[in-house]
């Protein structure tokens, strides 16, 4: 009779340690991610401040204003930022417990994702067939560790995407699968709030000056 009235205070005692793990667990992941991306952020103000210096050191050689097509770097910024909207529908979806639905707003951001880096590949392979690689100046080594920096971060950010996809499939909306797909989400956001300043300070100002 006492280990039958034990069982239930032991099972709650069992549940509320697991409960608490989890929530440490998720506690940790969540800071541990967080230093990720400041650590991200001093890279890219590093490379920004880098391209701050040598952007003008043409060495005889194309200047921005030779070289950027402003209207297919405007389609390609679309891409990113439809991307990163269409993520937002994915965790709207998720936050209802809609699995197919998040699904499909993932795949969509996949998409979009794709398509930012084929338009950037696209960019690069254009330059480097005119003569303007990153061998050519200062100015273009600075430009393509820059864009090819953030570019390598889109491209993991998809494999990553793909993965989540597959788990999700598998597992469903479990909390580990929440946990990990909001992580996705702010360094995606991460990544467009980047690509912003990269427009700004490397394209536009670039054709501007």
């Amino acid at each position: 009779m006492a280990a039958n009235t034990m069982s239930p205070a032991v099972g709650a005692a069992e549940d509320a340690f697991h409960a608490e793990e989890h929530d440490h667990t998720g506690q940790s992941t969540a800071l541990g991610f967080w230093l990720y991306l400041m650590s991200d952020c001093l890279i890219f103000a590093v490379l920004f401040a880098t391209y701050g210096v040598l952007g003008r050191s043409y060495a005889a050689g194309p200047s921005p204003k030779d070289l950027f097509d402003l209207p297919l770097v405007a389609l390609n910024t679309s891409m990113l930022l439809l991307s990163s909207i269409t993520y937002g529908f994915a965790m709207l979806a998720m936050e209802k417990d809609r699995q197919s639905t998040t699904l499909l707003w993932l795949a969509v951001t996949g998409l979009f994702g794709v398509a930012f880096v084929g338009l950037e590949l696209y960019e690069f392979h254009h330059l480097i067939h005119e003569g303007a690689g990153p061998q050519r100046s200062a100015f273009l080594s600075a430009f393509f560790t820059l864009v090819g920096t953030h570019g390598l971060h889109v491209s993991l950010g998809i494999l990553w995407l793909v993965v989540l996809m597959v788990q999700v499939v598998q597992r469903g909306l479990v909390p580990d699968n929440r946990r990990r797909l909001m992580c996705l989400s702010m360094f995606w956001h991460f990544l467009d709030v980047v690509w912003i300043g990269v427009f700004t300070f490397v394209y536009l100002m670039g054709v501007l000056q």
